[in-house]
């Protein structure tokens, strides 16, 4: 079987009807440079730029540079940046797979093997931007980074570097800076990466012209990314590859939902044209809204809805959504309690959870329960604890299946014992394992271990889980009647059985 490359493009082969294949022009210039090669970044920036070069609107190439010493950069470059993307999730209530060979990677570079043909980019006066997703960690300090490593250890540490050798190049030439897009899940990411690149110039003994370059004449922007990407289909790629008819060691699978907000200058629309091919990115002067309405409707849905799904003793969202009581629990929710306690306009937050609703229903995507509950508190801090204290705060009371919801994840640690770095608990279906951080199950071990069965020990459990400043940030039971509601669901919880309180609760 042939292997996809530039040379089977241009053999005749013959494709398969329901794959979109376009030939660009060979000599595109490269406009951006992206750290990170990974699956999400080749499923979502990538997939955008080759939309605006099937359009005419960008007419640029991606070099891809690795950001750890081992990657998919060998791979790339063998397939001379082409790879196979399968996006597929339900539109208008109905599966649809689309598949397309992306081309808008040129090639890759290894900077742990190729310094020089790194720095070279940084002489290229067409490469104008930079792309990143190095994960959350990407965007980080490293106080013993140097300039004469070759090359630096962090990310931040690299551009620093990028960047100071294009000041040199180019004397400091104002046209010359370039626009910075990190994609990294972090709140304010172009803020923070701008920050410890001016540290690491400072800790370098960079000269002051340059760090007033980096500041007036580079752009970072502060970015949200969403869609969910699931990688290189391992458990199906067999079949995936016969009905292909070709190799593609770079399969790459996504779902359809893509959102990509970025605060920055509106001009930047017109170099950067998303939106004339329809893709949806949003440019800002503000992301706060966005991120609020991801946070707490996607992610917070996901955090309240899975305990009490996962005691039911379901596995996947798919699953939950798809049943007839933890359906209608999460729906419920999102609906008449997360929405409720936004302040924000109704009609963009109603809009959204219509999309979450269809993406959580996505028959080709199994998110296990038990990998959401990872790290589970301090998600539900961020993610469902304001939405609790924002819906009080609007509409005078309490809201019942959120507070509820906090009441399930209690539980999940009831019966668990610490085992190592996770803890051994049990749901009516059996054993599992909670991981979780160390001092946040031995807390919960502790707690439980006090409780003798009555409702006042019950409300007990409560108050010493909410008093943990250290896992809230402050003391819950300051709120208001949440420590007796909580309670009170633990008591039912524990006395009639997840099933029944669920049913009562909707």
């Amino acid at each position: 079987m042939a292997t996809l490359n530039k040379e089977l493009l241009k053999s005749g082969f013959k494709f398969p009807e329901d794959l979109q294949v376009q030939e660009f022009p060979e000599n595109l210039p490269e406009r951006v440079i992206q750290f990170g090669e990974g699956n999400f970044l080749r499923a979502f920036v990538d997939w955008m730029f080759h939309q605006m070069n099937k359009n005419k609107l960008f007419n640029g190439r991606i070099v891809v540079v690795q950001p750890i010493a081992e990657g998919l950069v060998p791979k790339i470059n063998e397939q001379d940046g082409l790879y196979t993307l399968i996006l597929r999730g339900l539109k208008d209530g109905k599966p649809t797979e689309l598949k397309e060979i992306i081309s808008s990677v040129s090639r890759g570079i290894n900077p742990y093997k190729d310094w020089d043909a790194y720095l070279k980019c940084a002489e290229d006066p067409h490469i104008e931007f930079v792309i990143s997703n190095t994960t959350e960690a990407g965007i980080a300090y490293e106080k013993n980074d140097s300039l004469e490593n070759k090359p630096p250890v962090s990310y931040p540490g690299k551009l620093t570097a990028y960047l100071y050798h294009r000041f040199r190049h180019f004397n400091g030439d104002a046209a010359r800076g370039m626009v910075i897009i990190p994609c990294e899940l972090i709140d304010r990411n172009g803020d923070n990466l701008k920050r410890i690149v001016l540290q690491l110039s400072d800790d370098w003994n960079l000269p002051e012209e340059f760090k007033k370059w980096v500041k007036e004449h580079n752009i970072f922007l502060n970015t949200l990314v969403d869609r969910v990407v699931t990688g290189y289909p391992r458990d199906e790629i067999k079949d995936i590859l016969a009905k292909l008819g070709y190799e593609d060691e770079l399969v790459d699978t996504g779902e359809l939902f893509h959102l990509w907000v970025i605060e920055g200058p509106k001009e930047l629309s017109e170099r950067l044209p998303f939106t004339k091919v329809g893709l949806n990115v949003i440019w800002t002067d503000d992301m706060t809204p966005y991120r609020t309405r991801k946070v707490r409707i996607l992610n917070g849905a996901h955090t309240s809805s899975v305990p009490a799904a996962f005691l039911y003793g379901l596995e996947t969202v798919g699953e939950m959504m798809d049943h007839e009581v933890m359906g209608k629990y999460t729906r419920q929710i999102i609906y008449d309690e997360i929405i409720p306690s936004i302040d924000l306009d109704k009609g963009m937050l109603t809009e959204f959870a219509d999309s979450v609703v269809e993406r959580f229903q996505n028959p080709y995507i199994k998110h296990y329960l038990i990998s959401i509950l990872l790290n589970s508190s301090s998600k539900f801090k961020t993610r469902v604890l304001p939405s609790i204290l924002e819906y009080k705060k609007l509409n005078g009371k309490l809201p019942e299946k959120l507070t509820f919801s906090m009441a399930a994840l209690i539980a999940v640690y009831k019966d668990g014992h610490v085992d190592g770095s996770a803890m051994k608990a049990r749901r009516e279906k059996g054993e599992f394992t909670m991981k979780d951080d160390l001092p946040a199950l031995e807390f919960f071990e502790n707690v439980w271990e006090s409780f003798d069965g009555s409702k006042e020990s019950a409300v007990k459990v409560a108050e010493r889980v909410l008093a943990n400043t250290a896992m809230w940030g402050e003391d819950l039971n300051n709120v208001e009647g949440l420590a007796e509601k909580v309670g009170d669901y633990l008591y039912q919880i524990t006395k009639d059985g997840i099933k029944a309180t669920v049913k009562k609760l909707i």
